[in-house]
This record gives C-alpha cells, sequence and structure tokens, in this order.
C-alpha cells in the first residue's frame, strides 16, 4: 500500500502516560499540561479514565481535570471506560468529552489481571457499553491490549485479535486501536499485522499504539504507515507504560514521533517546538529527567549552515 502523506496523532499522556507515574501530579499541573498540548495542534487528547480511584488513585480528580481544562474547540476528548459502571460514571459529565474508549486484552491472562473478567464477560459489556454510547451520540472506539503478545501467554494469534477487533466494529465502534502493551512487537510484525488489520476492516479507523519498552517503538510505528496505518497514538515525554506487570513501561514519545514523520515528510498537523516544549513542562513537573530522545538532543535544524 502507498505510504500516507498524512497521519492523525492522538496525544495519550494525560490518561495513558499519568496513571504509571509514581510521583503524584496535581490537578493544576494536569490542567497546565493538557492545554499546553491543546495549543500545540492535537485535534485528539485522551484526558481521563474513569476507573475507581482506589485502583488508578492518579486519575482519581479526571472529572475536575475535564471540567477545567481550556484546549481549542477543535479537539475532540476522549476518556476510556472500563466497564458499565465506569460508563454510568462517565455519563454523568457526557458535556466534558466527546469520545468514549472500550477496551479488552487479547490474552485472557492479561484481561484477568488488567480487570479481573474473561475476555467473555469483558466483551459481553462491551457490547452493551458501545450501544450506549453510541445512543448518547458520542464517538466510540475500542482499544485491545497485548494485540502483538502477552508477558504471561506469548504470542496471541492474529486471527484471535482480528475477530475481536471485528466484533467491536460490529457493536459500532467506528475505531479499533491495537496496543503494544508491553512492548512485545517487532517491525517485521508490526508492518504484517497491520496490512492484514486494514484489510480486514474496511471503513474502520485502524490505530496503531506501540510501547517503547525494548527500544522498537518507532521502528514498528514505521512498518505500520508503510503499510497504510495512518492513525497513531503516543504519549509526550515518552511518559506511562502499563501497570500490569511491573517493569512495562514507555508509550513512544509523541515528539520522537512527530519529528520522525516530519523528518519523511509525512504531515501532522502539530507544531513540534511546541510539543517538545510541553514535554519540557512534563519534566518540571515530575522532577525527573525524561528519556525521549527529542528532550535530550533537540529537533534537527536543517537551517544551519554545515561545517
Amino acid at each position: 500500500m502507498t505510504r500516507p502523506s498524512t497521519v492523525r496523532i492522538r496525544e495519550v499522556g494525560p490518561r495513558d502516560g499519568f496513571q504509571n507515574e509514581p510521583e503524584h501530579i496535581s490537578t493544576d499541573h494536569k490542567v497546565e499540561l493538557i492545554d499546553a498540548l491543546g495549543r500545540a495542534g492535537f485535534t485528539r487528547i485522551e484526558v481521563a479514565s474513569f476507573v475507581r480511584p482506589d485502583v488508578i488513585p492518579q486519575l482519581a480528580d479526571g472529572v475536575e481535570v475535564l471540567r477545567r481544562i481550556d484546549v481549542p474547540d477543535d479537539v475532540r476528548l476522549m476518556v476510556l471506560v472500563p466497564n458499565s459502571k465506569g460508563l454510568d460514571n462517565a455519563l454523568a459529565v457526557r458535556e466534558t468529552f466527546h469520545d468514549a474508549a472500550i477496551f479488552v486484552s487479547a490474552s485472557e491472562t492479561h484481561n484477568g489481571k488488567n480487570v479481573n473478567r474473561t475476555v467473555a464477560e469483558t466483551m459481553a459489556d462491551n457490547d452493551v457499553m458501545a450501544t450506549r454510547i453510541r445512543g448518547e451520540g458520542l464517538g466510540c472506539a475500542a482499544v485491545i491490549a497485548t494485540s502483538f503478545g502477552c508477558p504471561y501467554e506469548g504470542r496471541v494469534p492474529l486471527t484471535r485479535v482480528l475477530d475481536l477487533a471485528e466484533r467491536f466494529a460490529e457493536a459500532g465502534a467506528t475505531e479499533v486501536g491495537f496496543g503494544d502493551t508491553t512492548g512485545m512487537a517487532n517491525p517485521g510484525y508490526a508492518g504484517e499485522f497491520f496490512a492484514a488489520a486494514l484489510d480486514r476492516l474496511p471503513g474502520v479507523e485502524v490505530t496503531a499504539h506501540f510501547h517503547n519498552t525494548r527500544g522498537q517503538g518507532l521502528a514498528n510505528a514505521y512498518a505500520a504507515l508503510e503499510v497504510g496505518c495512518s492513525s497513531f497514538e503516543s504519549s509526550f515525554g515518552e511518559l506511562g507504560g502499563c501497570p500490569v506487570p511491573a517493569g512495562s513501561t514507555g508509550n513512544i514519545a509523541t515528539e520522537d514521533l512527530v519529528g520522525m514523520f516530519h523528518e519523511m515528510g509525512v504531515g501532522t498537523g502539530l507544531d513540534l517546538p511546541a510539543v517538545i516544549d510541553a514535554a519540557r513542562r512534563a519534566q518540571t513537573v515530575l522532577g525527573r529527567t525524561l528519556t525521549s530522545h527529542s528532550l535530550v538532543a533537540g529537533q534537527i535544524d536543517w537551517h544551519l549552515q554545515s561545517v
């Protein structure tokens, strides 16, 4: 397939990034950082998760964050809902966001450890939630975790993942994201995977969500791009990861992903210096050095004279 000339990137740092950070992030700082991301040109930001506060205390202030942020009108805000109870809580503040994401793990073991349910139980609830989300006039997205491998079960069969994706689409999801939750993908398989996903899901937005746990995140994103994927998720500052199991850290850094695309002539609609600035702000808020390459080395300046 032809490489896309433009891509869409959803910033997931305020949810997927923050949730795995050990340092407490104040509501004021969350609002400051999300507002900075909104000014960087993002049209899609994942802001909150309606999980139990005792499970992920870092996101307990999600409703207040949603109510206080001030981003441009064209920014679509997404929340993650783990189950019907979470959706009930989200719909109580339905006016604060535009899209709701439902999810499942492709691996039975990971799904059980993550949400204490079987895959079948989770999908039955997801079918109900998708109908309710669409009935509220909200966008419905779906996420499949451990799409490329499970730390407990190993390689997850591609057919199993795509069967789940097709069921989500039949339930009404207009976007399906495939998560490399613990960084087990490689570029060869990523290309094969997204070629199959794009073929299996016509009319559905197919989104790549890679982690850089083992240093292959950008290479995997490139492989997905080369077979026609034009929708990606990433986290500024390379924040986040997966709390199950321990050690599965690191979404691909948004600033690194944007920098790579821009160097390739692929449009993102984003202001790269502004994205890097937001990551620097996050670094200051957290009080520690973040690891994205763009923060360490800066963006390439082709206007400099060679010496």
